[in-house]
């Protein structure tokens, strides 16, 4: 049960800056910046993975997993 609550909590971890952007992303604001960019689409993309190797860096050097 230890091993799965910390797997858990891991995975929510990583996972949870994702949500905070996706949420921002979805609220369709008129005047972000992002949305007229041509590869707008393409950045928030980069940010998602660049967040998930950042979180799992951080994670993997503090010995979480």
């Amino acid at each position: 049960m230890n091993n799965t609550m910390k797997y858990l909590t891991v995975l929510s971890t990583i996972f949870f800056p994702l949500t905070i952007i996706v949420g921002w992303y979805g609220m369709k604001f008129l005047y972000m910046p992002e949305f007229a960019w041509k590869h707008g689409y393409l950045y928030v993309i980069g940010l998602s993975i660049l967040t998930i190797i950042v979180v799992a860096l951080i994670a993997r050097k503090k010995k979480w997993f």
